[in-house]
């Protein structure tokens, strides 16, 4: 492992390595007004939900690391406390690329990227059409974390009004996660495509399991079986019985033959194909079956 202390090296430095650990990172592509009505579109990595009664939205746009000077967007909100925030999908990933740019105060970037404003219901900014899901947001907060560059400033927003695209729900009126075609941030100028790296991990709220430290040792040491396998193993609230586990070892003529050699590296590979297919019941009968 590689041990830094930030203090000791550049900021430009330490910022790469920060953006590029703590990711993907969803876009808040934040449309604000100064106290004259003129408009800023800009979008922002350093984001995300962090409740939902209120429902709260922060993002945070960051001194310069070169000039120490600070963005539009907060100057705007500190004049104007309203926002919106607007989810960016791969659609206009370019367009919203080229409203980052460092355009000059006074210049609106949605003419320059080419974006559509649409009036808000609640708020002076305008939303971004083109963007799947709008919020109108009450800047309720700005907090500044230091007055270096590279210092971040907290926007605190508290959602008015959410603006969904139709075409982004499932039929049960939710998001559907393939469907809003997300983009992400990562380090460097590499971003993320939600859908196409998507899997389903089922969250442990409905029962509790039995955990890792109590699966049995020789399982737990296992040459064959996954960090990921072992966290499998552990969110089951109970094992199967002995009488489906000898039934199903009885009818499995592969798991017999392994059985026959005590060829646990061979039972592990088992049991780790039936977690592939999430099939965590028949792996457990897997691992505890016995000769």
């Amino acid at each position: 492992m590689l041990t830094i202390d930030p203090k000791e090296i550049p900021v430009s430095q330490l910022f790469g390595h920060l953006t590029g650990a703590v990711g993907p990172r969803p876009i808040a592509f934040a449309s604000t007004v100064d106290k004259d009505g003129n408009v800023n579109l800009a979008p922002f990595s350093f984001f995300n939900v962090f409740g939902a009664n209120p429902p709260i939205l922060v993002y945070s746009p960051s001194r310069s690391g070169r000039d120490n000077t600070t963005k539009n967007t907060l100057d705007n909100v500190l004049e104007v406390s309203e926002c919106t925030v607007n989810i960016v999908n791969y659609a206009m990933v370019q367009q919203m690329s080229l409203a980052s740019t460092a355009y000059d105060k006074g210049i609106n970037e949605f003419i320059k990227s080419g974006l559509t404003p649409v009036a808000s219901e609640m708020v002076q900014p305008p939303r971004v059409s083109e963007s799947p899901v709008q919020f109108e947001c009450n800047v309720i907060e700005v907090k500044p974390l230091g007055d270096q560059g590279g210092a971040g400033n907290l926007v605190i927003c508290e959602v008015l009004k959410i603006h969904l695209s139709k075409n982004i729900l499932d039929e049960n009126g939710g998001i559907d996660p393939v469907k809003i075609d997300q983009v992400s941030r990562l380090g460097g100028n590499w971003y993320g495509r939600a859908k196409e790296g998507l899997f389903e991990v089922p969250k442990p709220v409905a029962r509790t399991g039995i955990g890792v430290d109590q699966i049995p040792q020789d399982i737990r040491n296992s040459s064959v079986l996954t960090g990921n396998d072992l966290g499998m193993l552990g969110n089951v609230e109970n094992l199967p019985s002995e009488d489906a586990i000898n039934a199903f070892a009885k009818a499995n003529a592969q798991l017999k033959d392994v059985l026959a050699h005590e060829d646990n590296v061979s039972r592990h590979r088992i049991a780790q194909a039936f977690l592939a297919e999430k099939n965590v019941n028949k792996a457990w009968m897997v691992l505890l079956a016995k000769r």
